[in-house]
């Protein structure tokens, strides 16, 4: 029951943020156009400065295990392997398979996922997760935007030069880079016996830090406001296969291959990360992207709601077997 309780606390904030965008559009306070500023917004502004701050808030890249983020990288692209493929069985149309594709392997690593770490297996797993968080959240990102990509464009094969340039311009991945730089040289300067901060230049960092506060609320209450259920017959097919990817089929494959070939390898906290990473509802930020990048955004919003609804239980489930077999 306890483990119940936590997963019905992670989700039920995103469900009721999302349920106010909807009753504010339903009461003509929030237009269509709004919608789309504010993901845009989102998208170019509110999200890079969250996601540079959750990687510069890492002290270290020295601390890194190497089985246990490897596991997770090969992991991440054998997960996005199964949904590139698997789509092409449930829908013709590009800007769907795309969607899907992201929908499968993109989980709402920064929002749930390690707070999420943190209540499965405390300290320790906070520290996996955050570690976790400096290779996962740069591979969910770019294996997106070549979701993305391949799949746009009305049936358009795109390049490898396309998709390169497609990924050097988004703004998400630029925020994760400087993040890197930033943890490097700031390990170069201690090295040399500098101590130096973003948070020693006050006025800039309460300025990084007030915009990526934006980023989630203002996602979700767009997400909100966009969401139509009459929206949900047409797509049917298309929400059932990705809620059930998501939600059952990725975590069982993710932390049950974990559990089979590493548990006596593998702690606690990392078991704790890899729910984090596996059995977590689709990435808020994936709406954003995909009505940048030209798929079909009512599906990607209708994934997220869907499989955060879902996860609610598959995650008490994850906690509660993970329990039973004496990893937590």
């Amino acid at each position: 029951m306890e483990s119940l309780i936590f997963a019905l606390n992670a989700v039920l904030p995103i469900m009721l943020t999302m349920l106010t965008g909807y009753l504010l559009k339903r009461i003509g306070l929030i237009k269509p156009e709004f919608c789309r500023t504010a993901n845009k917004l989102v998208f170019r502004l509110f999200l890079p400065c969250l996601l540079f701050l959750n990687i510069y808030n890492i002290e270290s890249f020295s601390d890194f295990k190497g089985g246990f983020v490897i596991y997770g990288a090969a992991a991440l692209v054998g997960v996005f392997l199964l949904g590139f493929f698997a789509c092409r069985f449930v829908t013709d149309k590009g800007e769907r398979r795309g969607v899907l594709t992201q929908g499968t392997f993109r989980s709402n690593y920064a929002l749930i996922g390690i707070p999420l770490a943190a209540s499965l297996f405390g300290e320790e797993g906070t520290a996996a997760a955050t570690l976790m968080s400096a290779i996962s959240v740069p591979m969910l990102n770019v294996l997106a935007v070549i979701s993305l990509s391949v799949y746009s464009g009305g049936g358009k094969k795109p390049s490898v030069r396309s998709i390169l340039k497609d990924i050097a311009k988004n703004p998400l991945l630029q925020s994760i880079f400087a993040g890197v730089v930033c943890v490097l040289v700031r390990g170069i300067l201690a090295g040399q016996g500098i101590e130096f901060r973003l948070t020693d230049i006050q006025p800039l960092f309460a300025l990084l830090r007030n915009l990526s506060s934006v980023a989630t609320p203002l996602a979700l209450i767009s997400l909100g406001a966009q969401f139509d259920f009459s929206a949900v017959g047409e797509l049917k097919k298309e929400i059932i296969f990705g809620t059930l990817m998501r939600t059952v089929a990725v975590p069982v494959l993710g932390i049950g291959c974990a559990w089979l070939f590493f548990r006596g390898t593998f702690g606690g906290e990392h078991f704790a990360s890899f729910v984090a990473l596996f059995a977590t509802p689709v990435a808020v930020s994936s709406v954003p992207m995909t009505q940048e990048m030209g798929g079909d955004t009512v599906l990607a919003g209708q994934l997220v709601v869907w499989t955060t609804a879902v996860s609610a239980f598959t995650v008490f489930l994850c906690a509660f077997i993970l329990r039973s077999v004496g990893i937590f």
